[in-house]
């Protein structure tokens, strides 16, 4: 999987290259999210991940307006990454969302976690 970014409505024109490595999204929302949430906002960052290897920055809530990406709704952006285990893939997915800023962004910091704790359960016995 390349690095890129699958905008709004474009998502059947991308094609699907299926991949046995484990992937994690972080969705990335805007503040105020799922009540009274704050529309607008530049998003920065989002060219700095198209060299990334095997991160996919879905957009969800966004638009180009006067030529810049802007949030237009809550869950603005889902930052998809592989990794060569579901941990490593974690950590990259949280890597590439530490590159993208806007005003009132929030995600969880809990991704994965409930995943990796069962993974390491059975791994102990």
């Amino acid at each position: 999987m390349r690095a890129q970014q699958v905008a709004r409505g474009q998502l059947k024109e991308t094609k699907i290259d299926w991949t046995k490595e484990p992937a994690a999204c972080v969705v990335v929302s805007a503040r105020g999210y799922p009540d009274n949430v704050e529309t607008g906002k530049p998003i920065q960052g989002l060219d700095g991940l198209s060299g990334e290897s095997d991160v996919v920055v879905f957009q969800a809530a966004t638009a180009v307006r006067d030529g810049k990406v802007v949030t237009v709704g809550g869950r603005v952006l889902g930052v998809t990454a592989l990794g060569s285990n579901l941990e490593a893939a974690i950590q990259r997915a949280y890597a590439a969302v530490e590159k993208i800023s806007f005003d009132g962004m929030h995600y969880r910091k809990d991704i994965g976690q409930k995943a990796l704790a069962r993974l390491r359960t059975h791994a102990h016995r």
